[in-house]
């Protein structure tokens, strides 16, 4: 398997492998394709990696841009991230996760933030930040990683391809 940047004739496979991987999930919104496309589309895709194995994709992971208090600090958001339903449970998203936050560090970025697990992104060093708010799901969901000294504080809002 390698981990490369999306390249223009990924699109199609990375739409499919989205749709694929969030059909069962329960806290999925249906929409995880329609948004990296949409990011996709406003030139708001900070990072696009995917994971292929023999020319087929079998993951896929986005960050794009956050604004805290409406100022933009150099904060990306982590997400959606795939891997092929059959696939699941391989290390496919951990390896993304892990090889995207080294992209974004070498890229200058000051830190990262996403919606998920903290049981499963704790491992990766995210942690809840009461000074970040998100508003919606509960705070313990909302988590953090700051790659450069103290986090900012605010109000974090994603792109508006989230909404």
């Amino acid at each position: 398997m390698i981990l490369r940047p999306e390249q223009p004739g990924d699109v199609a496979a990375i739409h499919d492998l989205t749709t694929a991987a969030f059909a069962s999930a329960p806290h999925s919104s249906g929409t995880e394709a329609q948004i990296v496309q949409q990011l996709r589309d406003a030139g708001a895709l900070t990072l696009s990696l995917v994971a292929a194995e023999h020319e087929r994709i079998v993951g896929h992971i986005a960050f794009s841009p956050v604004t805290i208090d409406g100022k933009d600090p150099g904060w990306v958001g982590l997400g959606p991230v795939s891997a092929a339903p059959d696939r699941q449970g391989e290390g496919i998203g951990s390896a993304l996760i892990r090889e995207g936050l080294t992209h974004m560090r070498n890229a200058g970025q000051q830190g990262c933030v996403l919606l998920g697990d903290p049981g499963y992104y704790s491992r990766f060093d995210f942690a809840n930040d009461p000074g970040l708010v998100y508003p919606g799901p509960p705070p313990e969901y909302f988590m953090a990683l700051s790659f450069a000294g103290q986090s900012p504080r605010g109000e974090v809002a994603y792109h508006p391809a989230f909404g």
